[in-house]
């Protein structure tokens, strides 16, 4: 399929699922505009003719605000007939129990997993361009299902997403799918971060590490693959919460 006119837009792009994510859109000829804190380091020719960058600290609202009212996702959609939003930006911390959780460390989670999702989501949908369609993709988490000790916030965060995107779905909004997508366990530096955390704050360390001794964490440029797939594919927005495990290998 041609996707000459389709357009997308990455957060956290510059590493682990968002990388994957980026690198999958543009080798099926999606450009992509990248939003991150960092660009993604030296891409190759062919990946940087489709790929735009944007520094901004999606962690900060004032600032991701007056991004948006600067009309740079407005010229970067103009000529798009199939418009993409990918919020996969997020952390996992602050980890532990509630009176162990730095009150600045949970500002940032809720402004990074949380607000910055729904502010470009609405900034996305109101957005005057050519698109006959848009499709935004929440990378949400199996924590937003499951309660897990020392994950009060990530889970919570996790979560909002999902009902962000089942409330959306009933909205039916003309030319606008929704999925909030759980990926699975990934070999990314969030996993490491899990990995290094006090086993005392987080009681099921022993797990995660386990799984990374096993080889049993997705491959982050396979998995960024099958989103990339599921998200330009003719079944997206089915089902307004999902889970990349349960859609198959194709």
């Amino acid at each position: 399929m041609n996707h000459s006119k389709t357009r997308a837009i990455v957060t956290g792009h510059s590493r682990g699922l968002g990388a994957g994510i980026a690198r999958a859109l543009v080798e099926r000829g999606v450009r992509v505009l990248g939003l991150s804190r960092h660009a993604a380091s030296a891409p190759a020719e062919a990946t940087a003719a489709l790929l735009e960058q944007q520094a901004l600290d999606l962690a900060d609202p004032a600032a991701l605000s007056s991004w948006l009212a600067g009309g740079a996702l407005e010229r970067f959609l103009a000529d798009a007939e199939l418009a993409l939003l990918v919020n996969n930006a997020g952390v996992v911390t602050p980890i532990g129990p509630l009176p162990v959780q730095p009150g600045g460390d949970v500002a940032r989670a809720v402004a990074l997993n949380v607000t910055a999702p729904l502010l470009l989501a609405a900034a996305f949908a109101q957005l005057r361009t050519p698109a006959t369609e848009r499709r935004i993709l929440h990378v949400s988490s199996g924590a937003a299902r499951s309660p897990y000790p020392g994950w009060s916030v990530y889970c919570a965060t996790k979560a909002a997403l999902d009902q962000h995107a089942r409330c959306v779905a009933l909205d039916a909004t003309p030319g606008l799918r929704i999925c909030s997508l759980a990926p699975g366990v990934i070999d990314t530096g969030m996993q490491g971060e899990i990995r290094a955390t006090d086993p005392a704050r987080f009681p099921m360390h022993d797990r995660f590490v386990n799984m990374a001794r096993q080889g049993a964490l997705a491959d982050p440029v396979q998995c960024g693959a099958r989103i990339a797939d599921h998200l330009l594919g003719a079944d997206f927005g089915a089902s307004a919460v999902a889970d990349l495990r349960e859609l198959g290998a194709g």
